[in-house]
């Protein structure tokens, strides 16, 4: 049974949000209340619809989702590539919305790294893999770095990803998965606070994406880089902490894995336990196929227990027979 509140109750609820911290504020990346709305010949698509997210920093986590559901969107917003509708999206002291085309350059240039699905977006055809690699120190002026100096870390970064016999290779003269390597080295260039990728291993086999992958986690371990990946690929999925799913452009689930070690063997496992989300408004996405085991539609029935919230299907029809 619950209660109405009182004056008193909401007097507090409302001192408490007054003084709560800002939403994200111990986030890298924050996007709250994400809307985009695209045009065409007079139709409106909503691409994000209310989304929500938090990734903090020093995270690998990955973004699943049909296709559809704005997950490219979202990774747009976030390299700085396109400007939400409404909303707010910050990544560190960045505020997304209030770039100008000016800031906006030097964000993609100095703040974030981009890794394309297609193999050939990622490197300059003509120039050599360590040429690749030094070009976003040259654009950005890295920071003072003399040549000599952004030719060194441009090879760190290519034997860092174990790519490093590739330096004087030209892209069509190594393979897809090196390619990618050197891609994340191009991304990693300039010390960014973000790497996003898109589809990394979209186009590459299973064994080639375990490689690329690798080459993500090492730079999330050794660099600190803090990496978000869109992905189909179960493998890459379930090989991160974290992995977020988008559904009609909100966040919707949420699987994290954690390192148990079983008290009788010794022996080391993942344990993964999935969480719907709730948003800001006290939404809550359903997994569908919980919804649809259960019959659930339209509505579902609640009950506030002591520690937790009841959710059951529908049932007013068989109580009215």
């Amino acid at each position: 049974m619950t209660t109405n509140p009182t004056l008193a109750d909401l007097a507090r609820r409302a001192t408490e949000d007054r003084t709560r911290p800002a939403y994200g504020h111990d986030a890298l990346i924050t996007c709250d209340r994400l809307v985009r709305i695209f045009s065409a010949d007079g139709v409106e698509v909503q691409a994000l619809q209310g989304l929500d997210l938090l990734v903090r920093k020093g995270e690998l986590m990955a973004l699943v989702g049909a296709s559809g559901s704005g997950k490219s969107t979202l990774m747009n917003i976030l390299a700085g590539l396109d400007t939400p509708t409404a909303g707010a999206a910050r990544v560190g002291d960045h505020d997304l919305l209030a770039m100008t085309a000016k800031d906006r350059l030097r964000y993609r240039r100095e703040v974030v790294g981009f890794v394309w699905q297609q193999t050939s977006r990622n490197l300059l055809p003509y120039l050599t893999a360590a040429q690749n690699v030094a070009l976003p120190m040259q654009l950005a002026g890295a920071r003072g770095l003399a040549r000599r100096a952004k030719a060194e870390r441009a090879l760190e970064l290519l034997e860092l990803l174990e790519v490093g016999d590739c330096r004087d290779r030209r892209p069509h003269q190594m393979s897809g998965g090196q390619q990618q390597r050197v891609a994340i080295a191009v991304a990693l260039a300039n010390n960014p606070s973000v790497l996003l990728a898109d589809e990394p291993t979209g186009e590459l086999d299973s064994h080639t994406g375990e490689q690329v992958f690798a080459a993500f986690r090492t730079a999330n371990e050794r660099l600190g880089t803090t990496i978000v990946i869109v992905t189909h690929d179960q493998a890459v999925a379930t090989e991160v902490r974290r992995t977020v799913a988008i559904r009609d452009g909100r966040t919707s689930t949420e699987v994290l894995r954690r390192s148990e070690v079983d008290a009788a063997t010794g022996d080391e496992r993942v344990v993964s336990r999935e969480y719907a989300m709730l948003d800001r408004a006290g939404r809550l996405q359903l997994p569908a196929d919980y919804t649809r085991t259960l019959g659930m539609r339209d509505r579902v029935a609640l009950e506030l227990e002591e520690d937790h919230i009841a959710v059951w299907p529908d049932d007013s029809d068989s109580e009215r027979a």
